[in-house]
């Protein structure tokens, strides 16, 4: 069976996409970026809670700031990537449940009463809206640079507050010179999926 989405579009978001290690300087507009949110705010999350939130660090100031927190291998990509996105969850996302959820409000109080569920829940599912951020840059003709590499508590402590976990930092632009290590090996589909 062949997919549905045009093979363009598959090689765009997948195939041919890649984690870029340099950037050019051309800049990243909010309007890209509005629009980037545009399109991914519609993937499925547990009870539609959305606990995803993004700080786009623009200013020098506040790269300089980012930048001492993130692993030595990642610091020189991150100085100068166009525009970087530190993506965390909201422990607090069931605050927002009412409106989100509108067809069962009291999900507030049912399910994430107590904050080590909250914490568990926000962490899966902003994990996963973090994967449709990457692919709506990618969708947006962007290269993104997702980096795990950094003082998780620093980051914190610098941009976020307790109610917010970090998950990632994405450096974002249009690839430099020498963007892309060569593509690393994936598992084969008998080696991932089991029938039963």
């Amino acid at each position: 069976m062949s997919l549905v989405l045009d093979p363009a579009a598959q090689d765009l978001l997948f195939r041919e996409a890649r984690t870029a290690n340099t950037f050019t300087d051309e800049p990243v507009t909010e309007d890209q970026v509005q629009a980037i949110y545009d399109l991914v705010k519609y993937g499925p999350t547990a009870f539609n809670q959305s606990p995803l939130r993004v700080v786009l660090v623009r200013s020098a100031e506040a790269r300089q700031r980012l930048v001492k927190h993130m692993s030595e291998g990642n610091q020189p990509k991150t100085a100068t990537a166009p525009l970087v996105a530190i993506l965390a969850a909201d422990n607090e996302f069931h605050e927002e449940l009412p409106e989100l959820f509108p067809h069962f409000p009291q999900a507030k109080d049912a399910f994430f009463a107590e904050r080590p569920v909250r914490e568990h829940s926000a962490v899966l599912n902003a994990a996963l809206q973090a994967a449709y951020f990457i692919v709506g840059v990618r969708a947006a003709g962007l290269a993104a640079g997702p980096m795990t590499g950094l003082d998780f508590a620093g980051v914190q402590k610098e941009f976020l507050d307790d109610d917010h976990t970090p998950l990632m930092v994405v450096n974002i632009g249009r690839p430099g010179e020498n963007a892309w290590f060569p593509r690393s090996p994936r598992l084969s589909f008998d080696e991932v999926v089991t029938t039963v």
